[in-house]
C-alpha cells in the first residue's frame, strides 16, 4: 500500500497545491515502483484547519484538489493499471464548517441538532471552566466554549484535535446512519476501501471522567491498566462490525484499515477480528527502537497477536503524521519520537539516517503481512528539519505554544525532476511548503536506473517481495550472533546487522538483494539488511 498525501504529491495547475489530476498524471510511477494499492489522504471540501482532516462535506472534492469527476477519473485510471484505491474516512469529528455543526450552534443547548456532537455545560458556578481536564492532541484544552444564539456564553464542545474539528457523538443513531451512507456513497463510486482516521477515538467513556496523567494523548497504556476515557473504548467495535457488513455486501474485495494508536499488539488485534476491520496500522512497530532485541520483540509479538485473530499483520515506518524514518532513525537509539524538528534543534545525521532507513525498509518488506509506504520514502526523503517556522501550517505549532514543530516537515512536496521548477512538483515554482535546496539530489530522475539508489533498492525489493510471495509467508528465526536478526521467510533468508562490527554471510549463501554494499571482505556492515538464498543453514530457533 502506498500513501498519497494529495497536496504534496503532484500539482497540475501551478497553484502550489497538489491535486487529483496531478496524481492521475503520476500513476505510472506507482506501477513502475511495484505497489498494489493506493491510499489517498482526504481530498474533501474543507477549511483546511488540519490539512483536510476537518471535513465539511464527505461526498465531494475540494476545489483545490479538483472536481468529483476527477475522483471518478482517478479511480478509473488506477483500476486500468491494476491499482486498488482506498480513501480516507474521518469519522471521529467533522469540520466546524460542516452544516451539522452550524445547525448545532443555531439550535441552542436544548436542540436535538446539538446532540450530534459532544456538548456539555461547563464547570464552576458560571460554567466558565471546561467540563473536564482533557487536552487536545495538538496542545491546549480539548474544549471550546460557544456563544449561544442569544449572545450569552454557553456550553462547551469537545475537540480532541483542533478547535475546527468538533467531535461527533457516536451514541446518536443519526451519526451512525450518516456514515453508513457515506461508506455506500464511495463504494458505489468504485473505491476499494477506507483508511479510518482516529479509529480508536469514536466512542468516549460515558462519564467523560478527568484523565491523569496525560502522558501520551493518542494511545492507551495497554491491557493491564485503565484506558484513557477518550481512546480505545470497547464500544467502537460494534460500529466496525456494522461497517464490515456493509463492505461484505459489495462484490469484490473491499477493505477497512484502522488508524488506531493502540498498544500492546494484543489490544490492537481486537480491531481486526474476523467480523471487524481487515487491517490496522502497527504503530508499535513504527516506534520500535533500532536494535535487534527491540525489533525481534515487536515482530514476534505482532505476528502472534494477529495470528490469534486470523488477520494479517501490517508494517509501516513513515506516514504524514510522524518524522520520516530516514531522519527518525538517525536519532540516538531509544530516543522518544519527537513531534517535529526545527532549524534550531540538533540536526540528525542524514547519511546515518538514510543508511538505517534503507535497512529498516528491506527488513520490513521481507515480513509477512501488508507493507505500507509513504510517498517520497522510495526516494529516501528525510524530514525537512530546517523548514522556516514562519512557513509552518500544522495547528500543532500554534496550539502547543510553539513548543512542538509539528508535522509539516514530513509533508513537504516531493521532488520528481532535479532541474525543474519546484523540482517537478508543479509547472511553476509555487509550493505550499518551501522545498529545501537539497531536494534536487533526491529527485526521481536522479535515481531512476541508477544501481544502488534508494529508488532502485525499493523497486527491486518490491519486485522480489511479489515474486517470492513474502507477504503470505511466515517467519522462522535462525541462530545468529548478538546484534543480528536472521530469519527465513519461504525460500528467502533475511539478515539485518544492528551490531557495531561487520558479520560474515552464512556459509554458501547467495546474495539476492541488499540495502547497501557489503564491505571489501564481503561481510555485512552495520545497519545493512541483506536478502539471501540459503547455503549451509544453522538450526532454526
Amino acid at each position: 500500500m502506498y500513501q498519497i498525501y494529495p497536496r504534496s504529491f503532484a500539482d497540475s495547475d501551478g497553484d502550489g497545491i497538489g491535486d487529483l489530476p496531478g496524481i492521475i498524471a503520476r500513476l505510472d510511477h506507482l506501477v513502475e515502483l511495484g505497489v498494489d494499492a493506493v491510499w489517498l489522504s482526504p481530498f474533501y471540501p474543507s477549511p483546511q484547519a488540519d490539512a483536510g482532516y476537518d471535513v465539511a462535506d464527505y461526498r465531494d472534492v475540494d476545489p483545490i484538489f479538483g472536481r468529483l469527476a476527477d475522483a471518478d477519473q482517478l479511480l478509473a485510471a488506477a483500476r486500468s493499471r491494476g491499482l486498488r484505491v482506498l480513501v480516507d474516512l474521518v469519522p471521529n469529528h467533522t469540520s466546524s464548517a460542516h452544516p451539522w455543526f452550524g445547525a448545532a450552534l443555531a439550535a441552542g443547548p436544548d436542540g436535538q441538532e446539538r446532540a450530534r456532537y459532544v456538548f456539555r455545560d461547563g464547570r464552576g458556578p458560571d460554567g466558565a471552566e471546561p467540563p473536564n481536564d482533557w487536552q487536545s492532541v495538538f496542545g491546549g484544552p480539548a474544549w471550546t466554549r460557544v456563544t449561544e444564539p442569544d449572545g450569552r456564553p454557553g456550553q462547551w464542545y469537545l475537540h480532541l484535535f483542533d478547535t475546527g474539528q468538533p467531535d461527533l457523538n457516536w451514541d446518536r443513531p443519526e451519526v451512525r446512519a450518516e456514515f453508513v451512507d457515506i461508506l455506500r456513497y464511495w463504494l458505489d463510486r468504485g473505491v476499494d476501501g477506507f483508511r479510518v482516521d482516529v479509529a480508536h477515538g469514536l466512542v468516549k467513556q460515558a462519564d467523560l471522567a478527568d484523565w491523569r496523567p496525560q502522558d501520551e494523548p493518542v494511545s492507551g497504556p495497554g491491557t493491564e491498566g485503565p484506558r484513557p476515557p477518550m481512546w480505545d473504548q470497547d464500544g467502537v467495535h460494534e460500529i466496525y462490525r456494522d461497517w464490515r457488513r456493509v463492505l461484505d455486501s459489495y462484490p469484490g474485495e473491499r477493505i477497512l484499515v484502522a488508524e488506531a494508536w493502540v498498544q500492546p499488539a494484543e489490544r490492537l488485534a481486537a480491531y481486526v477480528r474476523p467480523d471487524e476491520m481487515h487491517q490496522a496500522f502497527n504503530f508499535e512497530y513504527l516506534e520500535a527502537s533500532w536494535s535487534a532485541p527491540a525489533q525481534y520483540a515487536v515482530i514476534t509479538r505482532s505476528l502472534a497477536a494477529s495470528a490469534a485473530v486470523g488477520a494479517p499483520t501490517t508494517w509501516v515506518l513513515s506516514n504524514h503524521d510522524v518524522l520520516r524514518h530516514a531522519t527518525r532513525l538517525a536519532l540516538p537509539v531509544g530516543t522518544p519520537r519527537p513531534r517535529g524538528i526545527g532549524v534550531d534543534d540538533p540536526q540528525p545525521d542524514p547519511v546515518l539516517g538514510l543508511r538505517r532507513a534503507r535497512a529498516a525498509t528491506l527488513l520490513m518488506l521481507s515480513l509477512p503481512g501488508s507493507a505500507y509506504l509513504y510517498q517520497g520514502e522510495e526516494l529516501g526523503l528525510p524530514e525537512h528539519t530546517t523548514l522556516p517556522d514562519e512557513s509552518r501550517q500544522d495547528p500543532t505549532w500554534a496550539r502547543s505554544g510553539h513548543a512542538e514543530r509539528g508535522r509539516d516537515g514530513c509533508r513537504v512536496p516531493i521532488p520528481w525532476e532535479a532541474d525543474a521548477p519546484s523540482y517537478g512538483f508543479g509547472p511553476g515554482d509555487a509550493s505550499w511548503l518551501p522545498q529545501p535546496t537539497l531536494w534536487a539530489e533526491y529527485a526521481l530522475d536522479r535515481q531512476r536506473g541508477v544501481p544502488g539508489s534508494t529508488y532502485e533498492v525499493y523497486r527491486t525489493g518490491l519486485r522480489l517481495r511479489r515474486e517470492l510471495r513474502l507477504g503470505t509467508g511466515s517467519v522462522y528465526w535462525l541462530e545468529s550472533p548478538d546484534g543480528v536478526l536472521y530469519f527465513r521467510n519461504g525460500a528467502l533468508r533475511v539478515l539485518t546487522n544492528f551490531g557495531a562490527d561487520p558479520v560474515e554471510l552464512p556459509a554458501g549463501a547467495e546474495l539476492v538483494h541488499a540495502s547497501g554494499p557489503l564491505d571489501p571482505d564481503g561481510r555485512v556492515p552495520t545497519d545493512v539488511t541483506v536478502w539471501l538464498r540459503p547455503g549451509d543453514e544453522p538450526g532454526e530457533a
